[in-house]
């Protein structure tokens, strides 16, 4: 019988069988080798039959090897519990070059036996660097092949966050856009997502629970959603935020009204014994991005980790969590990391930083192509008040989807001196937070049930694509 996935021409010759909608991957070796490149470029940038047929082949070859999106949940879980303890979970947003970069941090994964690390896209970033959920669940997992990883593969979906203007001007349309958003991640493999409602968050009310209330309903809704529409075995992990990432950090108090709230209100919408979140994100001095200087530095942070430490242990303790979520950490001094497992941090997300080195390190007649390209295509967010410096710190980023392709085909060279970059610093990072050696445990407390998929063409076959989403926020 033929299909589209038996159609395709895939690189691997006879290492990797396809026939009658299954995979059988013979040789293991072929699949960390350049036509694993082939294969991922296919599905990226090739029409969407091939795309369709190539980002299939990913998945069930992971799915035949053991390399499988997976939820975090278990382990979170026992974390609550106090059967692991002593890391921090870095959470990285992969945006730019995604492939190279993510083969960086399966290799770093495999250089340190690293099991507790997740690659994560925001809503946002969804957008602007032109990566649906299908095609980044593709990405990801063709690097961790490519690298010879193996184990469970944590994609999330970061700040999947409701756009409090629009909310304000029609509330259900926004939140049905963001569990349209989760439906086609979960669909593509995305196991973790953070459930930010923030936005919503009024201070100017007179109780902490009435300043929670829109925050911890919405995101309840939500979750609900994402809990009807889990794959079977699957138990996702789900995130809440009870702070605006860059407004005023987050309290004990704060953390009891908004977690009180949200188990009530998801309780109500049943079914009974619906699980609730695995982690909380609180606000503790940090800002996504970072503040930019008008000299394009960007200015010291005033992390309070006493703040911090403490809500960890109070979402542990009363709530069973794996304890606070940081976001925006990934402008840190060095000197900082060290500090989130001490503090016992559940997770942090880490963006920024290696957008910067990216774009410090491309060709400089490609990023002047970017520089001008922006002063056309992004000045209307240029602030009167903005040096050409802030500007192009801040609106960078908008260029990672237009330029996606001419970053792919960088030269070797480029690359090469790109990703030892990156492996130096994944390495030093996944050092201080300390998760160097969870494999095992990773091993024993999360279980990843295989997700097989119907080749494209056939019965049941799904169609991952939907429209672009452009709301903004991202680390």
């Amino acid at each position: 019988m033929a299909t589209l996935a038996v159609q395709y021409a895939h690189p691997f010759d006879d290492a990797v069988v396809v026939g009658d909608g299954q995979v059988h991957v013979v040789r293991e070796a072929a699949l960390a080798t350049e036509r694993m490149d082939r294969l991922v470029l296919d599905a990226v940038f090739g029409d969407a039959a091939t795309r369709a047929a190539a980002r299939w082949l990913i998945w069930e070859v992971g799915q035949a090897v053991g390399v499988c999106p997976s939820s975090i949940h278990a382990l979170y879980m026992a974390r609550g519990k106090g059967l692991v303890h002593g890391f921090t979970v870095p959470a990285i947003n992969v945006r730019g070059m995604a492939y190279d970069t993510a083969r960086s941090v399966f290799r770093t994964a495999n250089r340190l036996h690293a099991g507790a690390f997740i690659c994560e896209i925001a809503r946002s970033e969804i957008g602007y660097t032109d990566q649906r959920p299908a095609e980044y669940t593709a990405v990801i997992l063709a690097a961790a092949l490519r690298e010879g990883f193996r184990g469970p593969v944590f994609i999330q979906g970061d700040h999947f966050q409701v756009n409090a203007k629009k909310y304000a001007a029609d509330p259900a349309p926004e939140v049905n856009a963001v569990k349209q958003l989760a439906r086609e991640a979960i669909a593509a493999g995305f196991f973790n997502i953070d459930v930010d409602t923030s936005t919503l968050v009024d201070l100017k009310r007179d109780t902490l629970a009435e300043q929670q209330r829109l925050n911890y309903e919405t995101a309840a809704d939500i979750a609900a959603y994402v809990r009807s529409h889990e794959p079977k075995g699957v138990t996702i992990s789900i995130g809440g935020e009870i702070g605006e990432v860059g407004t005023k950090n987050s309290t004990v108090e704060e953390l009891r009204a908004y977690m009180d709230g949200l188990n009530a209100a998801l309780a109500a919408r049943g079914p009974a014994g619906v699980v609730g979140l695995s982690k909380i994100s609180v606000q503790s001095g940090t800002s996504h991005g970072g503040v930019v200087l008008p000299d394009g530095s960007i200015a010291d942070v005033k992390l309070d980790l006493p703040t911090l430490e403490n809500l960890s242990r109070v979402a542990r303790d009363e709530y069973g969590l794996a304890g606070a979520v940081q976001h925006g950490a990934s402008t840190l001094p060095d000197a900082a990391f060290h500090n989130f497992p001490r503090t016992e941090t559940a997770e942090i997300h880490l963006a920024t930083n290696f957008q910067n080195m990216l774009f410090d390190h491309l060709p400089d007649e490609l990023r002047e192509e970017i520089y001008a390209w922006l002063r056309v295509h992004a000045i209307e967010e240029r602030k009167p008040t903005d040096t050409d410096e802030q500007f192009i710190y801040k609106t960078r980023k908008k260029a990672l989807g237009p330029f996606k392709r001419a970053m792919w085909d960088l030269p070797a060279s480029t690359k090469a001196t790109l990703a030892a970059a990156y492996d130096a610093k994944f390495g030093f990072l996944f050092a201080q937070l300390a998760v160097g050696g969870t494999a095992p445990m990773v091993a024993q407390h999360v279980l990843s049930p295989s997700v097989h998929r119907p080749a494209p063409g056939t019965a049941g076959a799904t169609d991952l694509s939907a429209a672009p989403d452009d709301t903004e926020l991202s680390d």
